[in-house]
């Protein structure tokens, strides 16, 4: 009832729809300009991103040829033509190595086959009893069959085959283990087979057996 009151009850009520349309206003303004920011913005960074990598890309391109052309510099003709010639010498010595490799295993299969058909055969058909074959020889049979098996492997590594192309070393890894068997065994019974062999040249008549072996294989 009062004017005063009424008055300022008013103003009150205008200063608040004002505000409230003042804060309306702001937010319609700004709102669509955030959006609109914020897209370009993201759409403007994954531009720079691709021709980024674009220009990465391009630069380390660059400058990787000249390193792979700085890398490499032009050898003279004359260094070249030594390291050829001493590549050539290398390869050479290697083929001659592995062939006298394969030419002493062939000879010592050779040997083997000779003390195998003229010594030990014979000795085991005559049957002399206190004339112990196996112990003698201990398992030189079986060093054959061994020595044989790393024959052929060594062929097969070589033959038809170019000089770099032939691996060697793969052979006897192939065969270490059988070897390591193989004579270790011969190697343990060596000394015994030898302190045998010294008892049977003392007596005459094992002894003529021996030397009748020998003169078989001459």
């Amino acid at each position: 009832d009062c004017p005063g009151k009424e008055g300022t009850g008013g103003r009150k009520r205008n200063l608040t729809l004002l505000r409230s349309k003042l804060y309306m206003g702001q937010r319609r303004r700004t709102e669509p300009v955030v959006e609109s920011t914020t897209t370009a913005g993201d759409h403007g960074n994954l531009r720079r991103s691709q021709s980024d990598r674009t220009e990465y890309s391009q630069k380390l391109q660059e400058k990787m040829a000249p390193q792979a052309v700085s890398s490499t510099p032009a050898t003279p003709p004359q260094e070249d033509e030594e390291e050829e010639e001493v590549s050539r010498r290398m390869m050479a010595r290697r083929v001659k190595i592995i062939a006298e490799l394969m030419q002493t295993e062939k000879d010592y299969i050779s040997d083997l086959d000779l003390c195998i058909k003229e010594v030990i055969q014979p000795l085991r058909n005559k049957q002399i009893a206190r004339f112990d074959v196996d112990g003698l020889f201990s398992n030189i049979e079986l060093v054959h069959q061994l020595s044989a098996k790393l024959l052929s492997l060594l062929e097969e590594a070589t033959t038809d085959v170019e000089p770099p192309m032939q691996i060697i070393g793969e052979v006897f890894l192939q065969i270490k283990g059988p070897l390591e068997d193989t004579y270790k065994i011969y190697c343990y019974h060596h000394d015994d087979a030898h302190t045998m062999l010294e008892s049977y040249e003392k007596d005459e008549e094992l002894k003529q057996h021996l030397r009748d072996c020998v003169q078989s294989l001459k």
